[in-house]
């Protein structure tokens, strides 16, 4: 199976504001589109197997054709904040979005790399994370994003340029 390029860069952070002046210093990115207490339910979301139920708060902006995402955890256990406790703010992901979402997930697990946590918002987009300590980074996110959503990206980065 071919390899999708990367499409997103995500850090969790303890401050979405403080996260979105360094990265703006860091990378250019001008303008940033916030969504604050995002959900994430027990009816469409896991984390490590189980039922999930967390909201956190998320920024997106542009560094050309990458998107930066930041996430600050608000409330209840997700990934996001079982990074934070183990070693702070940082560089939590790098996201892909294979031609075959299914068969993605259907080829890492046959490769034995554990799917940590997925969802489905809506309808409108599809993910999941997949250890990614062998590579280097913490996680690998698979999306499947649909056609509402990519024009919500889309706007965004018209947004950031």
């Amino acid at each position: 199976m071919s390899k999708p390029p990367v499409t997103q860069i995500a850090w969790v952070v303890e401050d979405v504001a403080a996260g979105e002046r360094f990265l703006t210093t860091l990378l250019g990115a001008r303008t940033w589109t916030r969504m604050p207490d995002v959900r994430f339910g027990p009816e469409t979301c896991t984390y490590r197997g189980e039922p999930a139920d967390f909201t956190a708060h998320i920024a997106l902006s542009y560094s050309g054709d990458l998107q930066l995402e930041l996430i600050q955890p608000v409330s209840g256990e997700s990934i996001y904040t079982e990074f934070l406790r183990r070693g702070g703010p940082g560089l939590h992901h790098v996201c892909v979005e294979p031609a075959d979402f299914d068969a993605a997930l259907k080829d890492y697990a046959g490769q034995g790399i554990d799917i940590v946590q997925q969802g489905d918002m809506g309808g409108q987009m599809r993910f999941a994370y997949v250890d990614g300590a062998a590579s280097g980074v913490p996680y690998i996110e698979l999306a499947e994003v649909g056609p509402n959503m990519r024009r919500f990206f889309d706007q965004i980065k018209k947004d950031a340029q």
